[in-house]
């Protein structure tokens, strides 16, 4: 009897022993992918600063706040500011015009549509979501673009062109269009997460609203609403990340105006983000000139500006879940 006790004992130990090793050998994999992740974070600023050395070396703050452009040889300078502000503006407008139809989609998906119209509808918007950006573009250029100048474009120019950011004379390739087009963009994956974050809603939260005589817009008001609203903001957040770092389809219909004939003044006039300045100067630039390094500094103010984002949204939303942890 000892003898079989003594020899449970050890098989235990041993399985023990065993269970620990890949325990150890589980949290060293999962600590180098998560070192991994921050390595190249870390490798990217470093070489994307290093490019960028010169042109921030020579100009200072000024990279920042000059809003002059000239490549020449011997009359270099460069300033990011019209370009830091394009790309700021444009993310704007394709937040205020995409979030409200995102959200709207994802209700009406979640909340309203039938099961025969739910399924192949959400396959249609996440389908959107995986079509290349240069297909908005071009679509952008040769279609939409005259509809946006002709049945908007004109008429906010007869009735607004008093105001500052309604002025100019309406071409279709402009500040406006490239948000619109972000705006499209965007809407096909802010509403399939918001879609899935409101589903992931428990059904007593509706049928406690709807228990006590809630309509449908008051249960997805008071109901859905608060308890995804953490959810919604990272949707949402989403979106921008990709508003903010979009390229070729901003490059085809913002009209790349260049230097301070780039600042976004007006809504209607030609502009230009950071993306599009490297994309459409960088194969161009002189090898020998501070016009790779202005623009690799570009791309560094475009990872900070983006990262900034991500970051502040990260907080945002951890506040925003300990607050509703406190009040539950």
């Amino acid at each position: 009897m000892t003898k079989v006790f003594s020899n449970s004992k050890s098989i235990d130990d041993k399985v023990r022993k065993n269970v620990f090793n890949f325990d150890r050998i589980f949290k060293w994999i999962a600590a180098g992918a998560a070192a991994y992740i921050l390595a190249i974070i870390i490798l990217m600023v470093i070489e994307v600063a290093r490019g960028g050395e010169p042109a921030l070396t020579r100009f200072g703050f000024d990279f920042l706040t000059g809003t002059d452009w000239n490549p020449v040889e011997g009359r270099e300078v460069y300033g990011a500011l019209p370009y830091i502000l394009g790309t700021l503006v444009t993310a704007a407008i394709a937040m205020v015009i995409g979030v409200p139809i995102s959200i709207g989609v994802a209700m009406y998906l979640s909340e309203m549509a039938s099961k025969n119209i739910r399924t192949p509808l959400s396959f249609i918007v996440e389908l959107l979501a995986a079509v290349p950006s240069v297909i908005y573009g071009l679509w952008g250029l040769f279609v939409f673009r005259s509809y946006m100048k002709d049945f908007i474009e004109v008429p906010l120019s007869n009735s607004l062109g008093f105001i500052p950011i309604f002025s100019g004379r309406p071409f279709g390739l402009d500040v406006l269009t490239a948000g619109v087009i972000l705006a499209i963009m965007i809407i096909p994956t802010v509403s399939a997460v918001s879609r899935e974050v409101m589903m992931a809603v428990p059904n007593a939260q509706r049928e406690a609203a709807y228990a006590i005589g809630a309509t449908k817009w008051e249960v997805f008001r008071h109901a859905v609403v608060p308890y995804a609203r953490s959810g919604l903001f990272g949707a949402s957040i989403l979106g921008l990340g990709r508003a903010v770092g979009e390229t070729m389809a901003v490059t085809m219909v913002i009209g790349n105006a260049v230097g301070a004939a780039a600042l976004p003044t007006s809504l209607l006039q030609p502009g230009q983000t950071m993306a599009s300045i490297i994309a459409n100067e960088f194969n161009e630039a002189d090898p020998f000139s501070l016009h790779p390094a202005a623009l690799i500094a570009i791309g560094l103010v475009l990872f900070i500006v983006a990262m900034a984002i991500n970051v502040a949204a990260t907080l945002m939303v951890s506040r925003m879940v300990k607050t509703k942890g406190s009040i539950e």
